[in-house]
């Protein structure tokens, strides 16, 4: 199914064609800037989230004094949107207040609210403009939720849309928020929502001593799981500290399973603007730990790499990074980089070592490549950089993953939702 997407780096206005989203709406969101492009080929009944299972979650917000942990995904779709009409939802948070659920307060995770903040920069509390309410940040000053912001909380609600991958770190913030609700006796309700890269699982497993922000737990970098099953695996392994357990309820989605390939409606965070990044996004995000741009400053992140020291006679693609909507400070701003544009390819649903091998292999200066420190926190170990500087070719080093992946999927299908 193919569509047209018309957008400049503020405003995404979006046509889109989908065969099966689910019980999904008629009410246009305001905030049009983080809209998504998609492609749906789920099975014939149609996913339906779990935002939009309100019959099963109301009944347990009612007289509850409420917090939500949200960004610009957190919506329910009203209606079937059907073949050329516009991509119509509401947030989570107005619908909520429009069917007088007691919200007190937000929290947001890295990126902000309504999904505007580069990665990685620190995001500042606030008030929403729309509903008046505060917005508390979790990727600032803290990036758990204090006992004194859930002093005045019964629940809080969970509803954020994850892509799947180790250092994407949206399950680290809802780490934080899982052990901040055990720790004060407040009850977490989760909205699942379907994983766009959960039909697999692959990549190195995060060593302990590597734990970072960008990865809190031993997983590989492809996890293969929902939000909700991620929930029930933090929960069941004992990671939170002391031990303990979060009171949570997941609402499960409808009519997913693993296999589904899932178009996200809506652009979930600023640098991955559609299916081709989110496919990509395994793969090239290992390229945030090194000093190779992965085409943020333009408007193909993570659908393109390049730099100015990678040979021009191997990549005969060019383009130079220009500051944008979701990157103000790229790599190698104003500079021409040598690269390679995978923005037309099929990319298929599988995490490769192959660009940043490529990539590697043809820098004119090796020493430029790696920026060792981010990159071990991103791979979630020191070894991959060693591999790929001792020259062993992705077969040998996925060898060396093997046991280990074996034995995170035994863990993994204790916690699984979905088939």
């Amino acid at each position: 199914m193919r569509f047209k997407v018309f957008k400049n780096t503020v405003l995404l206005f979006v046509l889109v064609v989908i065969s099966c989203a689910g019980k999904v709406g008629s009410e246009k969101t305001e905030d049009t800037s983080t809209a998504l492009s998609v492609t749906e080929k789920n099975n014939d009944k149609g996913i339906v989230i779990g935002a939009n299972r309100t019959e099963v979650y109301l009944p347990l917000l009612k007289g509850k004094r409420v917090g939500v942990v949200a960004n610009q995904t957190s919506v329910i779709f009203r209606q079937k949107i059907r073949k050329f009409t516009m991509l119509n939802y509401v947030h989570i948070v107005d619908s909520l207040l429009e069917r007088d659920i007691n919200i007190k307060k937000v929290f947001s995770p890295e990126h902000g609210f309504r999904g505007t903040a580069d990665a990685g920069e620190n995001v500042k509390d606030g008030v929403d403009v729309k509903t008046q309410l505060p917005i508390f940040s979790l990727h600032g000053k803290h990036k758990k939720p204090t006992a004194k912001q859930l002093e005045d909380l019964d629940i809080m609600i969970f509803d954020i849309q994850d892509v799947g991958v180790r250092f994407y770190t949206y399950i680290s913030t809802l780490h934080y928020v899982m052990e901040a609700c055990a720790e004060n006796n407040v009850k977490l309700l989760i909205l699942d929502r379907p994983n766009p890269n959960g039909n697999y699982v692959d990549g190195p497993t995060l060593e302990k001593e590597h734990s970072s922000f960008l990865g809190m737990h031993t997983i590989p970098l492809v996890h293969g799981m929902t939000i909700g099953e991620y929930a029930k695996m933090i929960n069941g392994e004992g990671w939170l500290k002391n031990n303990a357990k979060c009171d949570i309820t997941v609402v499960e989605m409808e009519h997913y399973n693993h296999e589904n390939t899932y178009s996200l409606p809506i652009r979930p965070s600023p640098n991955l603007p559609n299916d081709q990044s989110i496919t990509l996004y395994p793969s090239l995000g290992l390229f945030e730990g090194t000093n190779i741009n992965a085409g943020r400053g333009t408007e193909f992140q993570f659908q393109r790499y390049g730099a100015p020291f990678l040979d021009a006679s191997h990549y005969t693609f060019t383009y130079t990074p220009q500051p944008n909507f979701g990157s103000k400070y790229p790599k190698h701003k104003d500079v021409l980089c040598y690269g390679e544009d995978l923005s037309k390819i099929k990319a298929e649903r599988r995490f490769t070592l192959k660009y940043v091998i490529d990539a590697y292999n043809n820098a004119r200066d090796k020493s430029k490549v790696f920026n060792t420190a981010n990159f071990t926190k991103h791979a979630g170990t020191e070894k991959l950089q060693e591999q790929i500087e001792s020259g062993m070719n992705e077969e040998a080093i996925r060898a060396t993953w093997k046991d280990d992946l074996e034995a995170f999927k035994a863990i993994r299908a204790k916690y699984l939702i979905y088939d």
